[in-house]
């Protein structure tokens, strides 16, 4: 299997020292690996990104390959997708796919019933955002856009004490917009906000089955016990994605809760999950 990583920016033939441990790993289990030019894909150079990866031997029309690495905008990764095809390389997610797991509201129908309730608006309008606070009611909400949250900027970038409060609501989400910056991505998403007691578990899926529990990256040395799939395995699996994580976490009434499903391909792995083991179940699920 080819293993797609980010190039290391000062040795540009070598993999990010992030992603490096992986990449040792999936040698060392017999894969081929190559590596894009993130900064490329960033500036829109998407042809220059690839000039790295290798095309495939001569009789072999085309390789599968799954990139492993930081996170990509839809249209980043749609034109790093047809750059890489044009030499011969398809990458497993599909752009497709990867905006449906990507992109809140391109998967919150599906597990609406597991997740907080979210409205949202398409892009940035502050107008639009006090109407979904409207929408939502009063009590508690946590800000988001469609693809990440400011989690660590929570009391001013976050979180929401009281949605029917339109000027606070308000506050917080034009400091939303000012921390993302050119990093925003789609519209504000406002979610009620639930009591969880729990850290998060991440949960990884290959072809809707779940290959891996790990903990969450920003709490490497808690992994909650007792996670329970069941209730949402059909569901994910329904989702017809081929490489997500499914993030987890306990409600305060004993429920599991979906916080987050996101592309698995640029989901951290947690330092607490070693990278041989990480990149050998991805391997197993997907026969190789």
């Amino acid at each position: 299997m080819l293993f797609i990583f980010p190039s290391n920016p000062i040795a540009p033939r070598l993999v990010d020292d992030h992603f490096e441990p992986e990449a040792i790993a999936a040698r060392a289990a017999g894969h081929s690996i190559a590596v894009v030019d993130h900064d490329a894909l960033c500036r829109s150079a998407a042809e220059e990104a690839v000039r790295w990866i290798p095309r495939p031997d001569e009789g072999a029309r085309t390789s599968t390959a799954l990139y492993r690495g930081w996170m990509l905008t839809v249209r980043q990764y749609t034109d790093f997708a047809a750059a890489a095809a044009q030499r011969g390389v398809t990458l497993l997610t599909s752009p497709s796919s990867f905006e449906n797991a990507h992109w809140l509201p391109r998967w919150y129908d599906a597990l609406s019933r597991f997740t907080p309730h979210s409205v949202w608006t398409d892009g940035p309008d502050l107008d639009a955002f006090e109407a979904c606070c409207s929408r939502l009611g009063s009590g508690p909400a946590v800000l988001r856009d469609y693809v990440k949250s400011l989690k660590h900027s929570w009391a001013e970038a976050s979180y929401v004490p009281d949605a029917a409060n339109l000027p606070a609501a308000r506050a917080v989400a034009r400091r939303f917009l000012e921390l993302r910056g050119e990093d925003f991505a789609g519209g504000l998403v406002v979610r009620a906000f639930e009591q969880f007691t729990t850290t998060e578990a991440r949960t990884w899926w290959v072809h809707g089955q779940c290959i891996l529990v790990t903990a969450h990256p920003d709490t490497p040395g808690d992994l909650p016990t007792g996670t329970n799939l069941q209730s949402i395995a059909s569901t994910v699996a329904a989702l017809d994605l081929p490489f997500v994580t499914v993030d987890l976490v306990l409600r305060a009434d004993g429920v599991w809760r979906v916080v987050e499903l996101g592309d698995g391909q640029v989901s951290d792995r947690p330092k607490s999950t070693s990278p041989a083991t990480f990149i050998a179940a991805i391997a197993g699920a997907l026969g190789d």
